[in-house]
């Protein structure tokens, strides 16, 4: 039986009305809900005494239930058919004499003003407002007039809305300018199945005087799960708010019925703050048969440790549901803006919303293990935060990696998943006259934990191999670490690069320009960095220092390397800008490097045949060109050179990097024996 219209504008028609009620006969119709899912709002805004108009009222049983419990009797309803209104006044007549039924048009109501507190609205302006015509709009103007004539000052409009964007709109605006209080509340969802599957809204529209002059919009919505309403700034994020829920409800609903093939990404935000609180990501992995034990799981990321591969890339979450086990993995990172009291608090606080993301076929009950590294939410302390005119907001803090390590990491919050620059901390010390900690106390927390970096070790794997890179010079014989090096480096960060290098070349001259002041005052504050007679740091614009030094011809450097991000995300090349590596640009880069020097290039470039092109650009400069892929990040590493007779197989480069780490590690230095040099370039491939 064909109950729908075959257009949206039919909803509005009398005669569509006729046959839809002849056609379903007897059965109540419940648009958007019934009772018991409307009850725990209704009841905040219907008082006993009250006379309560019910426009549009069809042959739903809301009335008479409300009737029933108490709710309210003083109850009139009027619809726009003949046949329903017979219907429902023969189903009350007898049980329910303080209730009526008339046959009446919302847009021409035959009450006197301000007759009733409550106009009680289900799916009625829904169906009139089916598009946004002159005609349709006239109409709807004519409805909300009446509905404010008809109510007293202090009386309340319920809207029950599926509030669809153009709906939502055109009803706050008009009765915001009003002046009348808007509260929009999200019904909570009882489990039943239901018509839609967008979620269900009741509009709460207060009549108050209007008052001459400017007076402040009250825009406030009350999301399902609680009873405090969160004020809005204006109608467009009224409806932005509104419309974040309609589209996560479809998520949920879409989640709950097949597997996603693409990972689904969301964010729970702060009530108060309305800052992201959780960063969530649905893995499903085809790889594990689910059954009832390991269908659905969430593991929580231990804080400061989401930017690492396994957590941080779409490849390291679908390895990580594989190999815990379960065929559905929501994967919960906690942001650095929020405080968490302990795993317990976030099993309690995420419990009811993650069920909501559950794949098919998981029973209400089942009990859902929440995971993670060591059982703990790991730790992290913001030592810094401030705003650079040139990098926006970014923060210093301290984290805490796997195992015993800390690690301390600059983090610029335009791009807040990538570590920008990063440095091991040493271990907690005594200061003079401080006894040592007995063994059987606890261990120092990270707030008590020194700022002491280790400048032996190089955090990033691209800064290893960027060092690694250095075995190219030194012409037939292999560099040695007291060698005479000038050395250029494009981009301080932090300031590990040249920290290591100035430490580990006992004879380096090094060289760094950095754009913005603000990350030389960083490095030296929070990484240990420091300037003397063979390390100066130049506050400029890398294109004009390099630029300037190529058109004085009064410098070459053994070693030039770029290290520096671009601030533009919109280009799909986030390191380095594009014009560093423009061919003309790249010309005065060849400029000072010394003949038998390397030109050393982080390249970060998600753009296919963008990082074709700059490939392209540097073979044309650079003869010889090699490239160092990090393994699961995005980075190559280039290293290019002038003469392509100096040219050396892998085996060559290993043998030459072995030598170059063998020469560093010299009595009474520290060297980190994590990583090889030689490893670095085993990999490296001529291009």
């Amino acid at each position: 039986m064909e109950l729908l219209p075959r257009s949206p504008g039919e909803f509005g028609s009398a005669r569509y009305w006729d046959r839809f009620f002849q056609q379903r006969g007897q059965r109540p119709f419940e648009w958007y809900g019934a009772f018991p899912e409307l009850c725990p709002v209704l009841h905040k805004y219907v008082r006993p005494r009250d006379k309560v108009l019910v426009v549009g009222c069809g042959n739903s049983e809301l009335s008479e239930q409300m009737y029933d419990v108490g709710m309210c009797e003083d109850i009139v309803n009027i619809d726009i058919n003949n046949a329903v209104i017979h219907q429902m006044q023969e189903r009350s007549k007898s049980k329910r004499p303080k209730m009526s039924y008339l046959l009446m048009d919302v847009l021409q109501l035959n009450f006197p003003d301000a007759h009733f507190h409550v106009v009680l609205d289900k799916g009625t302006l829904d169906a009139i407002l089916t598009d946004e015509e002159e005609a349709t709009l006239d109409k709807v103007d004519k409805m909300f007039g009446e509905i404010s004539r008809v109510l007293q000052v202090g009386g309340r409009y319920l809207c029950v809305s599926l509030a669809q964007a153009h709906v939502l709109k055109k009803a706050v605006e008009y009765f915001s300018q009003e002046g009348w209080v808007v509260r929009v509340h999200q019904v909570a969802d009882s489990g039943t199945k239901q018509q839609f599957v967008l979620p269900v809204f009741i509009c709460v529209m207060t009549k108050f005087r209007k008052i001459t002059g400017s007076a402040p919009q009250i825009l406030e919505i009350c999301p399902e799960e609680q009873d405090k309403p969160m004020r809005m700034e204006s109608v467009e994020q009224l409806v932005a708010a509104v419309k974040d829920r309609q589209h996560y409800a479809l998520l949920c609903s879409q989640l709950s019925k097949t597997p996603c093939e693409e990972q689904v990404s969301l964010d729970l935000c702060d009530r108060e703050s309305r800052r992201p609180r959780y960063t969530l990501h649905v893995v499903d992995s085809s790889s594990v048969k689910p059954s009832r034990d390991n269908s659905f799981a969430i593991f929580i990321i231990p804080q400061g440790r989401e930017t690492e591969w396994l957590f941080g890339t779409e490849e390291g979450r679908r390895q990580l549901a594989t190999s815990a086990g379960f065929g559905r993995l929501v994967t919960v990172a906690l942001h650095r803006e929020q405080h968490y009291e302990g795993m317990a608090s976030i099993q309690s606080e995420l419990s009811g919303k993650v069920m909501e993301l559950a794949p098919p076929g998981l029973p209400a009950r089942q009990q859902v293990p929440f995971l993670s590294v060591g059982g703990d939410i790991g730790v992290r302390t913001v030592r810094h935060c401030d705003t650079s005119p040139l990098s926006g907001e970014y923060v210093v803090e301290d984290v805490k990696g796997d195992g015993t390590c800390y690690f301390r990491r600059l983090i610029f919050l335009r791009n807040r998943n990538v570590v920008q620059s990063e440095a091991r901390l040493l271990a907690h010390t005594p200061l003079p006259g401080q006894k040592k900690r007995r063994k059987d106390k606890k261990k120092p927390s990270l707030a008590e934990a020194p700022g002491a970096i280790d400048k032996s070790y190089l955090c990033c794997e691209h800064h290893k191999a960027m060092v690694a890179g250095l075995c190219l010079l030194g012409g037939p014989e292999p560099l040695s670490a007291g060698a005479l090096l000038a050395v250029l480096v494009v981009g301080l960060g932090g300031g590990s690069l040249p920290l290591f290098i100035h430490d580990y070349f006992s004879q380096a001259r090094v060289a760094v320009v950095e754009i913005d002041p603000s990350m030389l005052e960083v490095a030296t504050r929070w990484f240990g960095f420091s300037q003397g007679e063979r390390m100066r740091v130049h506050v400029s614009d890398g294109l004009d220092y390099v630029a300037k030094l190529a058109a004085e011809a009064s410098a070459q450097y053994d070693a030039i390397m770029f290290d520096v991000d671009s601030k533009d995300l919109t280009v799909g090349m986030s390191c380095p800008p594009p014009a560093f590596v423009e061919k003309h640009f790249l010309h005065k880069v060849k400029a000072i490097l010394k003949p038998e020097g390397v030109f050393v290039l982080n390249l970060v470039c998600r753009d296919a045949q963008l990082k074709e092109s700059v490939l392209a650009t540097l073979r044309e400069v650079f003869p010889l060109l090699y490239v160092r892929r990090i393994e699961g990040e995005v980075n190559e590493i280039l290293f290019c050179q002038l003469n392509p007779e100096s040219q050396l197989d892998a085996t060559e480069l290993g043998a030459r990097a072995q030598v170059l780490e063998g020469a560093l590690q010299q009595p009474g230095r520290p060297w980190d024996r994590s990583y090889v040099l030689a490893d670095m370039l085993q990999a490296v491939k001529i291009l």
